[in-house]
């Protein structure tokens, strides 16, 4: 095996296929990346056997065809050590890999590629396609309330729901819920439901670069593929049942406040300062017109602001984590944000004024 390819051509495919690969592993071989080169073209695959990446890259030249894996760290950071108009030899004697740049020389063990292993694929259930930046959107407006390392594993990922031409994205952690909806390019009448582990997801949205480049995903009962120009991404899914986020959203809040997200968020982090560091809760006092957030710690020191506000209702008493608010007014692109209330024991709805396409919603915690 012995190829000639640009540095700046393999850059970017190496590190986004080295990112998958997880620094401890149970076999020496995922430590490792695929290398693959054939009919003048070079295929990068990593896995962790939850998540692959295959990324493909045309060769400038190619000698002689072959395969091998090598050191994934190891082989990024010697890249990513080299001047950016660099060309770099890979070549294969020895069981060792050569790679030559320059004046540089290095040498890596190998693995055999026979002993690299495959996501398994599973039957194909439906394919929709939609734009990049519809999709990395959709992520970024939803991932951040995902669950990490919760017992219920199946709040360890996200919710895809795909419905009358359109996919929606659904989140939560159990004190908070995030749900987004985008239209895509799918069948009228399709209906299902699966869960992209947080990995799969974190991975995806790297892979996305925006803009109108469609990305098309091929769902199916145990896998999800999304295929993104060169790179080809599979994850396995979380089997379990996602808890019914229709049930979640308040319907029936009528006492609604809209303020300045900008302001609101100066406010909450200032606030926050002198906050409980383990509970981080903050109080807010609704009158009409104002807004009054106060919060303190067992140290007893405390913090306070009043900002004016549009609301006319009853006055109003309840508690929120401020990490949790900050999060949601930090997504939301309206300079408008709604915040709807029922009661200090019940669910906050949050909204950007004028964004109908996601939803928030936060629980209150007693102070």
């Amino acid at each position: 095996m012995r190829f000639v390819i640009s540095r700046e051509a393999l850059i970017r495919p190496l590190q986004l296929v080295a990112g998958v690969v997880e620094r401890r592993q149970t076999m020496p071989v995922l430590s490792n990346i695929l290398l693959v080169a054939e009919d003048g073209m070079l295929s990068l695959t990593g896995t962790d056997l939850e998540v692959e990446l295959v990324a493909r890259i045309p060769l400038q030249e190619l000698s002689e065809s072959g395969s091998i894996t090598v050191p994934a760290r190891k082989l990024m950071d010697i890249c990513k050590s080299l001047s950016d108009d660099a060309f770099v030899e890979i070549s294969v004697t020895d069981e060792k890999a050569r790679i030559k740049a320059g004046r540089s020389r290095f040498s890596l063990a190998t693995l055999p590629a026979a002993d690299f292993p495959n996501v398994e694929d599973s039957p194909e259930a439906m394919t929709i396609s939609l734009p990049q930046s519809a999709l990395r959107q959709l992520i970024e407006k939803t991932g951040f309330s995902m669950a990490q390392q919760d017992v219920r594993y199946y709040l360890n990922g996200m919710l895809m729901e795909v419905r009358d031409a359109s996919l929606r994205a659904v989140s939560t952690d159990g004190h908070r819920l995030a749900t987004c909806l985008t239209p895509v390019d799918a069948e009228a009448g399709l209906d299902h439901q699966i869960i992209v582990p947080r990995k799969g997801i974190l991975e995806l949205a790297r892979l996305l670069q925006g803009g109108d480049a469609p990305v098309t995903l091929v769902i199916g009962s145990s896998h999800i593929r999304a295929v993104v120009g060169d790179f080809t991404f599979t994850s396995k899914l979380v089997d379990g049942k996602f808890p019914d986020y229709n049930r979640v959203i308040p319907r029936n809040g009528d006492k609604v406040l809209l303020g300045d997200r900008q302001e609101l968020r100066q406010v909450f982090t200032r606030i926050a300062i002198l906050s409980n560091e383990k509970y981080r809760g903050v109080r807010l006092n609704l009158s009409n017109g104002l807004l009054k957030v106060t919060a303190n710690n067992p140290e007893q020191e405390e913090a306070e602001e009043t900002l004016a506000i549009d609301y006319e209702g009853q006055d109003l008493e309840i508690g929120f984590n401020v990490n949790y608010l900050l999060d949601v007014l930090s997504i939301l692109n309206s300079d408008v944000v709604r915040l709807i209330l029922s009661d200090a024991n019940s669910s906050a709805l949050v909204q950007g004024y004028d964004e109908n396409d996601a939803v928030y919603v936060v629980m209150p915690m007693r102070m």
